[in-house]
């Protein structure tokens, strides 16, 4: 079978692999779409900057280098391991693709997304969806109902991320949001606002391309490099602030903005992953008694959540999914890396 196999830094290349075989507890999937995510920009271009040590066995798969790319997808149940039930073939799934110790401080409260050496499927495993088949665990398989198609189960995992973003943010309906940055997390923050009854939303995104694709949506939107942010959230809140705002930018520019932007006792959830440090004064944090909270993927229960406002029609694809063919995986990468487009899945079989 056809597979987008990383050997090495910008060495990624379509090959053909041996077609796995399900083992006990597994199942074998045929992989429909999967996305190309900001984490395989950073293994793509600089692993080591992200943290991943390719040069060892990963503590919890055991996988090492060449690895198949594609931790956001979804698939097709085709053949069943010995002992799994809770499946058939035939269904239709999203992967939540998590490996956790179950050892460490944050596996002992069910913090099972903070592992302390956590793994992905697709990143740190001997498998990925940028391939026609891959075999999973039962255990992570989440079903999608009639009306969530294949190319919505592989958006899944993404908009899970949004998801669990918001669940940081302790809003509530009625209440106020600003999100930095509208790339595909910050899309999706902004549908998991809508979908809890948030309304009253700005998008602060400087790039006129991904402006105009979030308010095709029908978001409100703001140019934080040549429109007055300050003076656009005072509009939105009557002066008071905004409750949460979240940072989908990984700038510090985002965060100091964010921050100025709260009310009293509001928060700022940080989702994005940052490549360089910032500076900030506490003291803001004090005299508005704010917080700053991260956000790290998603815990089963997201999933769930997601695919349910999925199946009642929270989520519009249009204008910012697009798709490719396996074999144009490199050249998405390259034009990703370049500021192009918002969400790209990569057509697996």
């Amino acid at each position: 079978m056809k597979a987008a196999v990383f050997h090495a830094q910008e060495d990624l290349r379509v090959e053909e692999v041996t077609e796995p075989t399900p083992g006990p507890g597994q199942v074998k999937l045929r992989n429909a779409f999967a996305g190309i995510c900001g984490s395989d920009l950073h293994v793509y271009y600089s692993p080591e900057a992200a943290g991943l040590d390719f040069d060892h066995p990963h503590p919890v798969t055991g996988s090492t280098l060449p690895q198949i790319l594609g931790h956001e997808f979804s698939g097709t149940v085709v053949e069943l391991g010995e002992g799994v039930t809770n499946v058939k073939v035939g269904d239709r799934v999203a992967v939540w693709p998590i490996y956790y110790c179950g050892e460490c401080p944050a596996c002992r409260k069910g913090m099972f997304n903070a592992c302390q050496k956590i793994g992905f499927h697709g990143l740190s495993s001997n498998g990925g969806g940028m391939a026609a088949f891959t075999t999973v665990d039962a255990s992570k398989l989440h079903a999608l109902p009639e009306n969530v198609d294949l190319r919505m189960g592989a958006l899944v995992e993404p908009m899970s991320v949004a998801w669990h973003a918001v669940s940081r943010g302790h809003l509530t309906a009625g209440q106020t949001a600003l999100i930095a940055g509208a790339g595909p997390i910050g899309i999706g923050v902004w549908f998991a606002l809508k979908a809890r009854g948030v309304e009253r939303v700005l998008v602060s995104e400087p790039s006129a391309e991904r402006r105009a694709i979030i308010a095709a949506l029908g978001a409100t939107v703001v140019d934080p490099v040549n429109e007055d942010l300050a003076a656009a959230v005072a509009a939105l809140t009557d002066g008071a602030g905004v409750d949460a705002a979240f940072d989908a930018a990984g700038a510090g520019p985002a965060i100091t903005s964010a921050l100025a932007s709260l009310t009293p006792g509001g928060r700022v959830v940080v989702v994005a992953i940052h490549e360089r440090p910032m500076e900030f004064l506490p003291t803001q944090l004090v005299m508005g008694e704010t917080e700053i909270a991260g956000a790290l993927a998603y815990l089963p229960e997201d999933f769930d959540a997601v695919i349910d406002a999925m199946s009642r029609g929270v989520y519009d694809t249009t204008g910012w999914v697009q798709e490719v063919p396996l074999e144009g995986v490199v050249d998405a990468i390259h034009a990703l890396r370049g500021g192009a487009g918002a969400k790209i899945l990569v057509q697996a079989d």
